[in-house]
This record gives C-alpha cells, structure tokens and sequence, in this order.
C-alpha cells in the first residue's frame, strides 16, 4: 500500500516529473480497476444469455423424450432447472450499482488522462510556472472524488510503460487527437456496428425459424414444431434483450459522432495559422471535452438504462 491508497503507482520512471509519472500510473491502475469489473459484467450477461437459452432449450426437449427415454429426459429436465436457477445468480454480476461503479472507475481514469495529456500539452491551466503543484492538485481531487472505490484497487500495480510522447500541440494533435480517432473511436465503431449486425441477423434467423415451424405444425397437424416455436421466440428474446443490454448501437453511434467531433477539430487546427498559446489550449479544451462528454455520456447510460 502506497501513500495511504490500496494500490502501488510506483514504476519505472518512464521520464517526466514526478506528478506527470504520478498520474499515468494512477490512470494505469484506475484504468485496471475499469477492465476487470467490465469484463465481469460482460463475460455475467453472456453467462446469463446461454443459461436461459440452455434452460428453454433443454426443458422443452425434456418434455418432448421423456416419454420414451425417461433418463435423458430426466437429465434434460434437471439440466433446464439448474440453467434457469442460474440466470439471477449471474445477474448479480451486472447489478445497476456494479454497473454504475464501473462506469465511475472509467471516468476517473479518463479524467486523469485528460490531465495528464493536457498538462504534457501545455496547455491552460498548466502553462504557467506551477504546473507541477497544479497536476498534483488536480489529482488529489479527483481521488478524493472516487474515495468510495478505493477498494475496487485493492493490491493493483501500475503497468510499467513509456509517457505518451506529447510535448507541444502538434504532437498532441498527431497522438491525442488523431491518434484517438485512428486508432480507438474508428475501430470501436466498426466493432459494435458488427456486433449490432449480428444481433439483428440472430432475430431474423430465429423469426424465420419459428415461422417454418409454425407453417409446419400447420400443415402437419404435429405439436412438437408449436412447443419449439415458444423456444424459438424465447430465444430471439433473449438476443434482443442481450443486444439492448450491450448497447452495441448505442455505442455504434457515440463511436461515430465523437470520431466525427474530433476529426472537425483536427481539420479546424490543419486549416487554422493561429500557434499563440490561447488558441492551443483551446483546442486541446475542446478536444478533451469532446472525450468527457462521451464519457459522461456512457456512465449516465450505463447507469440508468439496467
């Protein structure tokens, strides 16, 4: 334990002061606090998708053997109970408050690597003598904001590695600014516009599914294909209520419009011939504010819509 704080930023000291090595290994270790419960969340309501699939699936087969292969329907039936008793058990893993303490962890490490990338800048408020005392200011606030989750950092090390190599505004356009959008927003775009793609290609598979199913129970005259259209459309349910959990257009979407922001502030500073200090830390406000507001955004989302 560091300093008081649950948590070790001590590393190799990449270059730079002291406050400047501080706060890209406290982003390091917020950033880890971030990934590990979102991985819980997402690998909890991918559990939960397959037990409720499994437990439709496996009862209705039950139903329709058990007459004639009373074992495996036994089985099957046994499998469908503990599939259906595990749903909530996983649910608790992306309850609305681990949900919303997870959006937090995130926007304390982007808050602080907000700071950090303005301060390497040089830009306002850190491009006056001070801007040392003013970063460390500036984090203690921030800390003293996400107390409450300190123990989401319980025994995390900072990751050793190399400080961005900002030193002026135009290698903070070319990384920060441009590097965000090549690099991060372009491709997280492209992601959740496949995985939304896939979503809506499941719905249409599993609704035509029970469609033919439904014809052929009607043709037919047999019961078997009407108690799978019940599963076909449980399941199709289950996918949309997974996709709509996601939030993959959501996503999509925000990906988009803060690439889009960022590019118009990109070609703004291309076209601009003002290099005085007050217009340099203007863009990198702006650009910073574009990043926070989508943030912002995700952590209002996120905590509201469970």
């Amino acid at each position: 334990m560091a300093n008081g704080f649950p948590y070790t930023v001590t590393m190799e000291d990449p270059g730079g002061s002291a406050p400047v090595v501080e706060a890209w290994g406290l982003q390091s270790v917020w950033s880890q606090a971030a990934d590990q419960i979102k991985t819980s969340v997402v690998r909890a309501r991918a559990w939960a998708l397959v037990l409720g699939i499994t437990a439709g699936t496996s009862g209705t087969l039950a139903s329709e053997i058990i007459g004639s292969h009373v074992t495996a329907g036994k089985i099957l039936a046994f499998v469908a109970a503990v599939a259906a008793a595990g749903v909530p058990l996983v649910g608790r893993c992306y309850a609305t408050d681990r949900v919303r303490d997870w959006s937090r962890l995130r926007s304390v490490s982007e808050t602080i690597k907000s700071e950090l990338y303005s301060c390497l800048a040089g830009a306002a408020p850190y491009d006056q003598t001070g801007a040392d005392a003013e970063l460390t200011g500036r984090l203690e606030r921030i800390r003293a904001e996400g107390r409450d989750l300190l123990h989401y950092l319980d025994g995390l090390t900072a990751v050793p590695r190399p400080l961005p190599e900002v030193t002026d505004i135009a290698s903070y356009v070319r990384i920060r600014l441009k590097g965000q959008v090549e690099t991060y927003y372009r491709p997280r775009f492209r992601l959740m516009a496949r995985r939304s793609s896939s979503v809506r290609r499941a719905e249409q598979s599993l609704g035509a599914a029970g469609a033919l199913l439904a014809a052929l129970a009607g043709v037919t005259g047999l019961s078997w294909p009407g108690q799978w259209v019940a599963v076909s459309a449980m399941i199709a349910l289950a996918v949309t209520a997974h996709g709509s959990a996601a939030k993959y257009d959501y996503q999509q979407m925000e990906f988009s419009r803060t690439a889009a922001e960022l590019e118009l502030l990109y070609r703004s500073y291309e076209r601009s011939g003002d290099v005085s200090s007050t217009a340099n830390s203007a863009l990198v406000a702006r650009c910073e504010a574009v990043i926070s507001v989508q943030n912002d955004g995700w952590m209002v989302k996120w905590s509201t819509d469970q």
